[in-house]
């Protein structure tokens, strides 16, 4: 079955409602991974195909907002797949049991820079609650042919209205906020004060003025680059790399005025997994390997977990995406930590209402 197909099936499959649910894909194994779209790639897990004959099933959320929700209104899942933000939140929650490091081949392997992030990985009592497995920013892309380099200096391009109904943001609150804090001169989202999370509510509302869409993930905004439907993006690396794949005259500017915003992501297991818990190690250990970490460089954009895979690859093209080195590359920007609950849930309930128009 195709990644294409794959998520189809999943999407047919999913019922989310008040009580339990479940998702499965047809053909899809024991396992159970709530994911982001485009990480179900079985060259992300080949080792845990071939030891068990069949790939997890996966299913997908658009924002982790939207998966915790799901999850505290019943969905079941084993693993899930949040990022810096949000692990203390779901782990606060009761969603999470700590990992057994020791049942993670590589683990000792894992990034130590990332996992020295306070809050993140491990917490003070020793416990492990998230394996680090991509990393990467959200920075502004731009179509060459349409945007010159001087115009791409800065972020505030994106509320431009000679770019009108040109330009395409994630439906992500974090990236939103993320990019707005930026453009108020805040680097530490946490310390936002009242005055400005209204600037910044106030940057994203004219930046809604030209939205032509808020895409839900990588192929939402691939699609309207390759179309020529938007001339500018607040996105992801693997965009960049999809669109020169393609011919496609896209460029990133990591180096705005502003600067850009950084992300960890990784895997998590669920407190109340329903499948079998050799099997989600199992999972843990394949997308750890170190032999995944060119694939995720050099087809997703991304960073990978594994220190060892990462310093395997050529140097040339970990510094042609800024992974080769990762103290430069959280330096002067926005990191995506967690945030007071109730900073996290204006940002959410602001971001709605500013979509809606108003």
């Amino acid at each position: 079955m195709t990644p294409m197909l794959r998520r189809l099936a999943v999407a047919a499959a999913c019922v989310i409602g008040a009580g339990a649910v479940y998702a499965f894909a047809e053909g899809g194994g024991d396992l159970m991974v709530f994911d982001w779209s485009g990480y179900e790639d079985p060259l992300l897990h080949p080792a845990y195909t071939a030891k068990h004959g069949a790939e997890p099933t996966f299913a997908f959320f658009g924002d982790e907002d939207e998966a915790f929700e799901k999850m505290r209104a019943g969905f079941k899942t084993d693993i899930a797949h949040p990022c810096s933000q949000s692990v203390a939140k779901w782990r606060d929650a009761g969603l999470l049991q700590p990992l057994d490091t020791s049942r993670i081949a590589g683990w000792k392997d894992l990034n130590p820079g990332i996992m020295a992030m306070k809050n993140l990985a491990t917490t003070a009592d020793g416990k492990a609650w998230l394996m680090p497995f991509d990393w990467g920013n959200t920075a502004l892309l731009y179509r060459t042919d349409n945007v010159t380099a001087d115009e791409a200096k800065s972020l505030r391009i994106l509320a431009d209205p000679k770019f009108k109904g040109r330009i395409t943001i994630g439906d992500n609150v974090d990236d939103a906020y993320a990019l707005a804090s930026l453009v108020i001169g805040l680097k530490d989202w946490t310390k936002m004060t009242d005055a400005q999370f209204k600037e910044a509510s106030d940057f994203l509302r004219q930046v809604h003025k030209n939205v032509r869409l808020y895409w839900t993930d990588s192929s939402d905004i691939d699609q309207a680059f390759s179309g020529n439907e938007v001339d500018l993006a607040w996105g992801w690396g693997q965009t960049l790399i999809a669109m020169n794949g393609q011919g496609v005259p896209v460029a990133m500017n990591r180096d705005t005025k502003e600067g850009m915003s950084t992300w960890v992501c990784g895997y998590v297991l669920m407190k109340d997994a329903p499948g079998k818990l050799d099997q989600a190690y199992d999972f843990l250990s394949a997308v750890n390997a170190p032999d995944i970490s060119k694939y995720m460089v050099t087809t997703f954009g991304y960073g990978h977990g594994n220190s060892a895979g990462m310093a395997a690859i050529d140097h040339k093209a970990l510094a042609e995406r800024g992974f080769d080195d990762i103290d430069k590359f959280l330096d002067k920007t926005l990191f995506q930590q967690p945030v007071a609950p109730e900073l996290k849930k204006r940002m959410v309930d602001e971001f709605e209402k500013i979509k809606a128009g108003y």
